[in-house]
């Protein structure tokens, strides 16, 4: 499944894919596989992302 929330929180940022990833420590292709839902993140890279974007695991990742 798309992780279109990922990509909404990363646009308004003004974030492009390169920049989340390396402000986490990943490739850019990770987070492009992370948004098309072709890669399921790892807990440690999820807070990661969450902690870069200001969000938290239910907004960015887990279905409340």
């Amino acid at each position: 499944m798309k992780n279109l929330r990922l990509k909404s929180a990363r646009a308004a940022m003004d974030m492009s894919q390169q920049q989340l990833a390396d402000a986490v420590g990943v490739s850019r292709q990770t987070i492009n596989a992370i948004e098309k839902g072709d890669y399921n993140p790892t807990i440690k890279l999820c807070v990661a992302i969450c902690r870069t974007l200001g969000k938290t695991l239910d907004e960015l990742f887990w279905d409340a």
